[in-house]
C-alpha cells in the first residue's frame, strides 16, 4: 500500500511510519544527550581554563576541587540543603493555597477583584529585598519571616495563571450551564476548575523556582547562623573565609534544586493533562 504526495514519488506507508518512528527515538535521546553534552563541554571548558591558567583555587576553584568540597563537606551543605527546601516547600504551598483561594474569589466578584488585585501586583513588582528587611523587624520568628519572603516571590504567578484559567473557559459551555439552570458553584466546579487547571499548572512551574529564589533571598537578608541555617548562609560564611570551592558546592546545590523542583512539577502537569489537553497529547508528525 502506498500514499502519494503531490510532486513526489509513491512512498510506502510502511517505510513512512518506520521514519517517522526513527525520528521520534532520535529525538528523544537528543533531549537528554544533547544538554548533557553541553553540560560536559563546558565543565571540561572550565577545568582547562583553571588548569592552563593556573588560576588559585580561592579564586576560580577547579570542577574537581568543588566535587570533593562538595563531598568532604556534605554533612554540613545538607543540613542547609533540608532548611532551605524546607522553607520552599512550605511557601510553595501557602502560595497554591492563598493564590487559587484569591483567584476563586476574584472570579466570583468582580467588587473583590477590583479591590485587591491591584494590591496583588503591586506585591509583586516591589523587590523582596526590599521587603525583607521590614518584615524581619516586625516579624519575631525567624522561620515565618523567611516564610513570607519566599510566599511573596511565588504568590503572584499562581494567582495570576489561575485567575486567567478561570475566567477562560467557554462561554458557550457557560451559556449551556446558565440555560440547564446550574448554580455558579457547579460552574465552578464542573467548568472552570477544569479549565483553569493548564494555567494553574503554568503558573505552578514557575512559582517552584520562584520559591526557592525567595528563599535563598530571605536568607541572604536574615543573615543568621547556627544551627537552622540555609544555604544562603553557607555560601555567605564560605565568602567570608574565602572557601570559594564550598560557595561553589553550595551554589551547585541550589541549582540541582531548582532543576528537581521544576522537573517533579513538569511531570505532576503531564500526568494530569496527559489524556485530555492539547499541550500534552502526543500527535504524529
Amino acid at each position: 500500500m502506498t500514499i502519494l504526495h503531490e510532486g513526489a514519488a509513491a512512498v510506502p506507508v510502511d517505510a513512512e511510519e518506520l521514519r517517522r518512528a526513527r525520528q521520534r527515538r532520535v529525538e528523544r535521546v537528543a533531549r537528554w544527550v544533547l544538554p548533557v553534552a553541553v553540560l560536559a563541554l563546558g565543565v571540561l571548558v572550565w577545568d582547562r581554563v583553571v588548569a592552563w591558567n593556573d588560576i588559585p583555587h580561592y579564586v576560580l576553584p577547579s570542577p574537581g576541587r568543588v566535587m570533593r568540597t562538595l563531598v568532604a563537606d556534605w554533612p554540613l551543605l545538607f543540613d542547609a540543603l533540608l532548611v532551605t527546601l524546607q522553607i520552599t516547600m512550605m511557601a510553595l504551598a501557602v502560595a497554591v493555597i492563598g493564590g487559587v483561594g484569591l483567584a476563586i474569589l476574584f472570579t466570583q466578584s468582580k467588587w473583590a477583584e477590583m479591590s485587591f488585585y491591584p494590591y496583588a501586583v503591586i506585591l509583586q513588582v516591589t523587590p523582596v529585598v526590599s521587603i525583607a528587611p521590614l518584615i524581619f523587624i516586625y516579624v519575631e520568628s525567624r522561620t515565618v519571616g523567611l516564610l513570607l519572603c519566599a510566599w511573596i516571590v511565588a504568590f503572584f504567578p499562581i494567582l495570576a495563571n489561575t485567575t486567567l484559567g478561570l475566567n477562560s473557559a467557554d462561554h458557550n459551555l457557560r451559556d449551556m450551564f446558565r440555560i440547564y439552570g446550574a448554580t455558579r458553584w457547579q460552574r465552578l466546579r464542573y467548568l472552570q476548575l477544569p479549565s483553569a487547571l493548564p494555567y494553574f499548572l503554568g503558573g505552578l512551574r514557575i512559582a517552584g523556582g520562584l520559591s526557592l529564589i525567595g528563599a535563598v533571598v530571605a536568607e541572604y537578608v536574615a543573615g543568621t547562623g547556627g544551627i537552622g541555617s540555609g544555604l544562603a548562609f553557607r555560601i555567605l560564611e564560605a565568602g567570608y573565609r574565602l572557601n570559594i570551592p564550598r560557595m561553589f558546592a553550595a551554589l551547585l546545590l541550589i541549582a540541582a534544586s531548582g532543576v528537581v523542583i521544576f522537573a517533579g512539577l513538569s511531570f505532576l502537569s503531564y500526568m494530569l493533562l496527559r489524556k485530555w489537553h492539547e499541550s500534552a497529547l502526543k500527535r504524529e508528525t
